[in-house]
C-alpha cells in the first residue's frame, strides 16, 4: 500500500492534450482486473489507446512476469476493440515482438514521450507515416523494423507538469494514510544516471545524467503543496542532487518559495558529502537511500560499484549527524560471493545500524553486463512472478531459499536492533546443505 502516481504516462498525457488530442486516462493502480480496462475501453471507445510504463518506478524494470500478462492482455482487449496501440515501456523494448504479437502496432524505445506524442498525431491525423517516427519498433513483412534513433530529451525543463487532474488523487490519499498514517506522492528532478555499475538496467534513460532546474522543480513542489497536498515526496530520480551546488540552490530556493515539503530519495555513498547532506536536510530530505549493496569490497568491485565499503560508513554518519534517515539497499548472491562476504555486509549493517534495509538478489536484466556474463546460467524462468519472490534466476553459489533465510534475519535485526547470533549459527549451517554443486563464477581478468 505505497501506491505511486504513473509519472511518465501522466507527462505524455499533458503533452496529447497540448498538442490538441482528447485524452482519457486508465490508472491501474486500484483496478481490479483487466476486466477494469475492458469497461474503460466500452466507456470511453478510444481511437488510439497508449499503455505506457512508470518508466520513473524501478520496480518495472524488472517486469515480473504478472506485469507481462497483464499489459500484453491490455494490448490485446485494445485492439480487438478497434483501437490503434502503442506501447513504452523496458520490457517492451526488451521484447518488442511479443507486444507487436499482442497486438500493438508500435513499440516506442526509451523514454517515449516525444515519439509517442509524434506518432498519435500522424494516427490521429492521417498524415504521414509511422516509419517517419524515430525511436519505434513496427512489424514488418520480413520481421521487425526499427525507425532511426531518437535522441533523449534534453530540456526537461520544457516538459508540462503532470496531469494529476487524470487521477483520483483521494484514492491515493485514503491508500497512503490508512496505512502509513501519511500521504505520499512522486515526482523526479533528473533523469538517467552516470555510474557504470553492471548490474544496472538503464532501458529508459541510459547512462548520461540530464536534469531540471532548481527553480523548475520547485515550482513544482509549489503547485503540489496547493493541488495535490501531498504529507511527503518521493523523489523518483535514479540519482537525486548529483551537483552540489544545484543541491544547494534548490534548498535555498525552497527556503525563499516557503514549500518545503519533507521527501525521500536516491543516492550514493559517495555523494554523501557534509555539504550535500547538509544541503539535503535544509531543502527538506527525511530519508536517503543508498546503494550500500554488500559489504564485501570484493563484491563492490566485482559489480564495478565505483564505492568502497568505508565510503558507505561515512555517508551514513554524515546522514545521521545532520539529522537525515540513512536507509541501505543490499544485494545478495552476486557472482564470487561467498559465505564470508554475507557475513561482511551483515557486519557492516550491525557497525553502522541503517535506520531501514531493502534486501534483494542478484536479478539479470536484460541488456546488461551482467546479463550477458550469467546469460548461459539462466533457466526457463527469466523473471520474478512478483516483486518479492526474491528467487535466483542464474546458479548462484546459494539456493533461492538459503537467500530468502539470509533476507528475513538481516530485516529482523535492523527492525528490533538486536543481533540474533543463534540465527546466524543456523544460517551458516543451512549454507553447507544449501550451496549450489557449481556456482556461477565470474572470468575476470587482471
Amino acid at each position: 500500500m505505497k501506491p505511486y502516481s504513473p509519472l511518465s504516462t501522466l507527462i505524455l498525457a499533458s503533452m496529447l492534450r497540448d498538442n490538441g488530442h482528447q485524452v482519457a486516462m486508465f490508472d491501474a493502480t486500484f483496478a481490479t482486473g483487466v476486466e477494469d480496462f475492458a469497461a474503460a475501453l466500452e466507456a470511453h471507445r478510444p481511437t488510439i489507446v497508449v499503455v505506457m510504463e512508470d518508466n520513473f518506478n524501478f520496480l518495472t524494470k524488472m517486469c515480473t512476469t504478472t506485469r507481462r500478462e497483464t499489459a500484453l492482455a491490455m494490448v490485446g482487449a485494445a485492439r480487438a476493440r478497434g483501437s490503434r496501440v502503442v506501447v513504452n515501456g523496458p520490457d517492451a523494448a526488451d521484447h518488442p515482438a511479443l507486444y507487436l504479437a499482442a497486438g500493438a502496432e508500435a513499440v516506442a524505445l526509451g523514454e517515449g514521450e516525444m515519439a509517442v506524442a509524434e506518432l498519435v498525431r500522424i494516427w490521429a491525423h492521417a498524415e504521414g507515416s509511422s516509419d517517419d517516427v524515430a525511436g519505434l519498433v513496427l512489424p514488418g513483412s520480413a520481421g521487425l523494423i526499427t525507425t532511426r534513433p531518437r535522441g533523449p530529451i534534453r530540456d526537461l525543463d520544457g516538459l508540462p507538469p503532470p496531469a494529476w487532474d487524470l487521477l483520483d488523487i483521494e484514492a491515493y490519499r485514503r491508500a497512503w494514510r490508512g496505512a502509513h498514517g501519511e500521504f505520499s506522492w512522486n515526482m523526479a528532478s533528473s533523469r538517467g544516471c552516470p555510474y557504470t555499475c553492471n548490474w544496472c538496467a538503464k532501458p529508459t534513460f541510459g547512462r548520461r545524467y540530464t536534469v531540471r532546474s532548481p527553480a523548475d522543480v520547485v515550482r513544482e513542489i509549489a503547485r503540489l503543496k496547493v493541488g495535490v497536498a501531498p504529507d511527503h515526496i518521493w523523489f523518483a530520480d535514479d540519482i537525486f542532487g548529483l551537483d552540489v551546488d544545484w543541491t544547494t540552490t534548490l534548498a535555498q530556493l525552497i527556503e525563499d518559495a516557503g514549500c518545503r515539503i519533507p521527501f525521500t530519495l536516491q543516492s550514493r555513498v559517495n555523494l554523501m558529502t557534509d555539504a550535500m547532506v547538509d544541503a539535503l536536510a535544509r531543502a527538506g530530505a527525511r530519508e536517503v537511500w543508498l546503494g550500500v549493496e554488500s559489504g564485501s569490497q570484493k563484491v563492490l568491485d566485482a559489480m564495478d560499484k565505483g564505492a568502497t565499503v568505508e565510503a558507505a560508513r561515512t555517508a551514513t554518519r554524515t546522514l545521521k549527524a545532520h539529522g537525515v534517515r540513512a536507509c541501505w539497499f543490499i544485494q545478495l548472491g552476486y557472482p564470487s560471493e561467498n559465505w564470508e562476504d554475507i557475513l561482511s555486509t551483515r557486519d557492516l549493517i550491525r557497525a553502522e545500524r541503517p535506520d531501514e534495509i531493502g534486501v534483494s538478489v542478484a536479478y539479470p536484466l536484460p541488456g546488461t553486463e551482467f546479463h550477458a556474463q550469467v546469460q548461459a546460467q539462466l533457466g526457463r524462468q527469466r523473471n520474478w512472478k512478483d516483486t518479492g519472490e526474491l528467487a535466483m534466476l542464474f546458479q548462484g553459489a546459494y539456493s533461492t531459499a538459503l537467500y530468502r533465510k539470509v533476507r528475513n534475519v538481516l530485516h529482523a535485526e535492523v527492525e528490533a536492533g538486536v543481533d540474533n547470533d543463534g540465527a546466524w549459527s543456523r544460517l551458516e549451517v543451512d549454507a553447507h546443505h544449501h550451496r549450489s554443486p557449481r556456482p556461477f563464477q565470474l572470468s575476470l581478468e587482471a
